[in-house]
Parts: structure tokens; sequence; C-alpha cells
């Protein structure tokens, strides 16, 4: 059951079936999912309340009716600033993507993988 197709294809052809439990267990994939986690959940949170708490202000309450400045109300400063804050999200993660890869890189190494 623990041999797969692909596990038994690689072990034919000379090429050794890579130890994903052993991998799993291992202090450095362990830490490369605790650094994702530490990230990925308090930025998601972020942004689903940034990003809802548009719609829920302009459909009960009136707070951002006032004009901000000029003709320009704040729910529009506000509808703008989403899309500022998707941009900064996206360039965040992207830098944190390096170092990610940086972990992974090292897990290779451990275990031997391509």
């Amino acid at each position: 059951m623990g041999n797969t197709a692909s596990a038994q294809k690689g072990g034919a052809s000379g090429q050794s079936a890579t130890n994903y439990a052993a991998i799993i267990q291992s202090a450095s994939f362990q830490e490369l999912l605790r650094r994702k986690k530490a990230f990925i959940l308090p930025s998601s949170i972020f942004f689903f309340v940034f990003y809802f708490t548009l719609p829920i202000l302009t459909s009960y309450f009136t707070v951002l009716n006032t004009k901000a400045f000029g003709a320009i109300t704040w729910a529009w400063v506000f509808a703008f600033a989403q899309f500022i804050m998707t941009w900064g999200l996206c360039i965040l993660y992207t830098r944190r993507a390096r170092q990610f890869d940086a972990l992974v890189e090292k897990i290779k190494q451990e275990t031997g993988g391509k």
C-alpha cells in the first residue's frame, strides 16, 4: 500500500523513491510549514476583513458618505485603497516566497531530492 505506481516506476528505472514521510517529519519541513502559516493566515484574515469592510460600511452605515476632498467621498478613497492593499500584499508575498524557496532548497539538499 505504501508503494505507489510512480514510486514503483522510479524504483524500476534505477532511481530511488523519495521518502515523503521522512521529509514531512523533518525539522526543516516543519519550519517551512510554520513560517508559511505564520505569514499566510494573518495576511488572509487582514485581506478579507479589509475587503469586506467596504461593502458592509457602504450598505449599513453612512460614515463613508462624507466628503474626503472636493467631490470625492471616503468610500472612493477606501475603494482605491483596496487596490493598493492588494498590490501591496502581492509584493509582500513575492518577497516572502523567496525565503520559502530557500527553505525548500534546504529541504531538497537534506533529503537528496531534485
